[in-house]
């Protein structure tokens, strides 16, 4: 199954920051609100992986340093 690095999903974001699947959800709806906002096109239940990195400050080194040890 091909799995997706453009977007982040849900679950993801669950693990990532550890909270509740309620609170992802809340932290998804945001995100695309504010996307949608500026124009863009969004995937409910899924956020851009970028967008989503520049919001959370420290989540893009957390995420290339777990993807640089999965890959050794």
């Amino acid at each position: 199954m091909f799995e997706c690095k453009t977007f982040i999903s849900v679950r993801e974001i669950k693990e990532m920051l550890c909270v509740s699947e309620s609170k992802a959800y809340s932290i998804v709806r945001d995100l695309n609100k504010e996307l949608e906002d500026k124009g863009y096109l969004i995937i409910p239940g899924r956020v851009s992986r970028k967008y989503f990195e520049e919001r959370f400050y420290g989540v893009e080194q957390d995420t290339v340093k777990e993807e640089k040890h999965a890959s050794e």
